[in-house]
């Protein structure tokens, strides 16, 4: 009987830990040192030239932790992904990218969650530019 309610004193006591963990909104990510603008740089711009293989959209901290949109370009050297801008701005200026776009990205390089990404300035598609920061970094797009 006494094992008994050892085992469940103790089982008692990890979900009071447990709760109070969750309750106080620890988050075990580590967390980048800045967001949006602060982590273009423009000693970091680099030039891709690659085709488009995927579309996607997720919370990103380039676009403040919100929804963001992102390419990823398979280039010569592997796959890169791509900060565009957030979503909601991509929608509003009828902005889209498909699988197979042959694009050249001209941004900064940054180093997000263990992977070598881009945030992007400029885009090359075609005969068209567009553009998505000026050279601090800041949006240009208008929502």
């Amino acid at each position: 009987m006494k094992l008994y309610s050892l085992f469940l004193a103790m089982f008692f006591a990890v979900m009071l830990f447990a709760v109070l963990l969750v309750s106080v909104g620890v988050d075990f990510h580590q967390p980048l040192p800045a967001q949006g603008a602060s982590l273009y740089n423009a000693a970091n711009e680099v030039s891709m030239k690659g085709v488009v293989s995927e579309v996607r959209d997720f919370a990103c901290p380039v676009s403040e932790g919100e929804m963001g949109t992102h390419v990823m370009l398979q280039t010569s050297d592997g796959v890169v992904q791509v900060h565009l801008a957030p979503s909601r701005i991509m929608r509003s200026q009828q902005l889209k990218f498909a699988p197979g776009e042959e694009i050249t990205v001209l941004g900064s390089k940054v180093r997000m969650f263990g992977h070598n990404d881009i945030i992007a300035r400029q885009i090359v598609r075609g005969n068209e530019q567009l553009f998505f920061r000026d050279t601090e970094g800041k949006l240009m797009l208008v929502q």
